[in-house]
């Protein structure tokens, strides 16, 4: 698993739009479980860096937050980490944040844009999987503090490594993926369900085998009878070289090609479908939007507000990790002095994973959403562990299966 990341790294393919799913995040993110959400608007830098002065890092903060090409304001992963500093830039006014747009997705480019600005800031939050090799980098700059979003730190070799100014979290999208699964296949009239997903990353493979999880869970215990929808053609292959299934556009920003696999999966009869495809699963909301009877679940953030279709809405209801929590949490820590470098799973035993239940941002029965709710507890509580990427448990027969 240390060598995991060396492998990643060496995938030549980046996504464009490195995030989980569609285009826009609701500014009022509520939902039972995992309630998040500011307005997004850009803050200035000031003229001179701390270069991590303690004294300075109580309360003036200089933040740098460095994102894939789509920016800050892709209405969703990057967008929802740069809320949570917005968030925490609140309620300490004298911090500021200065948004870095890494335009081409490349790793060494990733890396290469944190080295570019390192000396100028006290805190550098790096949002996605691109940014892995941050490591040596942040160990040769022990005065900054890093946070490190969907991804553990490497060295040079490519091997994981902790470091002490290295915060870095990773969610458990297979939790969140298992409550999609239940979602779709307690409310699909037709039976037939799918996933739409980008590339095949260890976070989107997570959030299909949580789905697959989730419908297996509905089949056994609530004689749900729902078939999982795979296109052959566009079956997916981990970062291991391993065939995983699914349906993977193999980007995150060809919508063109979202609308394509959505349209096929309709042709076949799925009424529900699951999108995890970054910019691309705006083709996949445009096809759902063109048919009659069809709905889409969203994912990392609330995206209802982009199911809008005339007086109706295409989402059924969406799947979430909360990162705009944690990075406000962690920059708070940076302020009061208890900044631990780790690297951490956030699951849903510390509300970090979760789905909108909230009445008026989904459209599940009240049936459906208390069967979720009692399945939630149960994979709070590790009763149900819903298979995952590296886990080494099957989605047709993961720990609470029976419960």
């Amino acid at each position: 698993m240390r060598k995991l990341a060396a492998v990643i790294l060496g995938v030549t393919m980046l996504a464009t739009v490195f995030t989980g799913c569609g285009k826009k995040a609701n500014e009022n993110n509520n939902n039972n479980y995992n309630p998040s959400g500011a307005t997004v608007t850009e803050g200035a830098s000031s003229d001179e860096a701390n270069k991590g002065n303690n004294e300075g890092k109580k309360e003036a903060l200089k933040i740098a937050i460095v994102s894939s090409p789509s920016g800050v304001d892709d209405g969703n992963f990057n967008q929802d980490n740069y809320t949570g500093i917005l968030d925490f830039i609140k309620k300490h006014p004298d911090a500021t944040v200065t948004p870095v747009k890494e335009p081409t997705g490349d790793t060494t480019a990733a890396i290469q844009a944190v080295a570019d600005i390192v000396a100028d800031y006290n805190v550098i939050v790096c949002c996605g999987f691109q940014f892995a090799g941050i490591g040596t980098l942040a160990q040769d700059n022990p005065n900054v503090d890093f946070i490190l979003v969907d991804a553990y730190p490497t060295d040079a070799e490519g091997n994981e490594i902790t470091a002490k100014n290295i915060y870095a979290m990773q969610f458990a999208e297979q939790e969140s993926g298992f409550f999609a699964g239940m979602a779709a296949a307690l409310e699909s009239k037709t039976k037939k369900v799918a996933l739409v997903s980008g590339i095949a990353y260890p976070s989107n493979v997570n959030y299909q085998f949580g789905f697959e999880s989730g419908v297996n869970y509905a089949n056994k215990k609530y004689d749900a009878g729902v078939k999982l929808i795979q296109l052959p053609s566009y079956a997916g292959t981990d970062v291991t070289g391993a065939n995983v299934g699914g349906n993977y556009v193999g980007s995150f920003s060809d919508e063109a090609t979202g609308k394509v696999v959505a349209n096929a999966l309709i042709k076949e009869g799925v009424d529900v479908i699951f999108v995890s495809a970054g910019g691309s699963g705006n083709g996949v909301f445009t096809a759902v939007k063109e048919a009659t009877n069809v709905k889409a679940i969203g994912c990392d953030v609330d995206q209802y507000d982009d199911g809008v279709n005339g007086s109706t809405n295409i989402i059924l209801t969406s799947v979430l990790k909360v990162m705009s929590k944690n990075v406000e949490k962690q920059l708070n820590a940076v302020v009061d002095g208890t900044f631990t470098g780790q690297n951490a799973l956030l699951k849903a035993d510390t509300d970090s994973t979760g789905f909108v239940a909230t009445q008026g941002r989904q459209q599940m029965s009240a049936e459906t959403v208390e069967k979720i709710e009692a399945a939630y507890e149960l994979v709070k509580n590790g009763t149900i562990v819903p298979a995952a990427n590296f886990n080494g448990i099957k989605s047709d027969s993961f720990p609470g299966l029976d419960k």
